[in-house]
């Protein structure tokens, strides 16, 4: 590890630019990848992202913009991906560039549909990258509110705590604070389930459900996070830690959150497509839900609540009609 480590962000979209605010003050140079080349000329012109978080200015002097995704992993020794899950394999087919040797981070909440494998396991197995030099950043945290410098909180998961204290230096500020874990399956497993969850809750909400049974809902999906982690990676942890039951509330209760948003689009009528296209951004639930389920079929935890939307979602089932029967099986 180096004495002055050098930072590289993958993607371009708005947890990417609140990664690169969070990192551009804590640092004299970022590398930010982007495939966009008039987003990045736009920033070099005007300072901001012109389609993600618009609000956040950036010094460019300190950006290091680039749309070669090599130029950037060849600058970096930590390189923080923050693309969707969905896209992940595809964006990295144009790697030639060898990550063995670096330091990654994925602050991406999904897995990865080519290999249904978590982020993490994915980088371990198709590119050799020992665990220890993996990790996570995960929440609870709306980019968003990172945007507004509301205080927020961030939970970075890495084997090696050395490591984890670098990412954690480089991300803290008086609005940004940050808790250490070394259950970096956990956690990341915990992004991908409470996107899905807050499908859920969307989708109830666009039904016509109120609070009340949301309630019921999220203490459902807080039992049935622990029951699918569990059978996945069983270790000792406290699942009403922020990283898990935070994360699971703000993502499933927040106008913010785009997972929520899209749930709420499908239980008023919308198809997938037209809710998709209207929202202009990549609900990783809709994917999770697709690996989670099948992952599932392995493992055997009950999830009623993750097989109702995979019903909705990928088997045409009538929302109503399955929300109505997930309500006898919830207590």
């Amino acid at each position: 590890m180096t004495e002055n480590p050098k930072f590289a962000v993958i993607g371009g979209g708005s947890w990417a630019t609140a990664i690169a605010k969070m990192l551009h003050a804590n640092l004299s140079e970022v590398c930010w990848y982007m495939r966009n080349d008039e987003a990045i000329a736009h920033i070099r012109e005007h300072h901001h992202n012109p389609n993600y978080l618009s609000s956040v200015e950036f010094n460019v002097n300190k950006l290091i913009l680039t749309s070669d995704i090599n130029e950037a992993v060849r600058y970096a020794d930590y390189i923080v991906f923050v693309i969707p899950s969905a896209f992940l394999s595809k964006e990295l087919e144009l790697l030639t560039e060898p990550l063995k040797d670096k330091i990654i981070f994925s602050a991406i909440k999904g897995i990865v549909p080519e290999t249904s494998l978590i982020v993490g396991e994915h980088f371990h197995e198709k590119y050799g990258i020992p665990y220890g030099n993996i990790g996570v950043i995960t929440g609870p945290c709306h980019a968003e509110e990172v945007a507004l410098e509301r205080l927020s909180y961030l939970t970075i998961a890495c084997s090696d705590p050395a490591k984890a204290a670098v990412m954690s230096a480089f991300l803290s500020s008086n609005y940004i604070k940050v808790k250490i874990t070394d259950d970096i399956v956990g956690t990341e497993y915990a992004a991908v389930l409470k996107n899905i969850y807050a499908v859920a809750a969307g989708m109830a909400h666009g039904l016509g459900y109120g609070d009340n049974f949301q309630a019921v809902l999220m203490s459902n999906a807080i039992r049935e996070m622990k029951k699918f982690i569990k059978k996945v990676h069983k270790v000792k942890r406290d699942i009403n830690d922020s990283a898990y039951l935070g994360d699971l509330l703000v993502t499933g209760y927040s106008l913010f959150s785009r997972n929520r948003t899209f749930g709420n689009m499908i239980g008023k009528g919308y198809t997938v497509n037209s809710a998709m296209t209207e929202m202009s951004m990549v609900a990783e639930g809709y994917y999770a839900v697709k690996s989670a389920y099948k992952l599932n079929q392995e493992y055997g935890a009950k999830t009623p609540i993750i097989d109702a939307v995979y019903g909705i979602l990928y088997e045409g089932k009538d929302p109503r009609k399955v929300f109505k029967k997930l309500t006898e099986k919830l207590d």
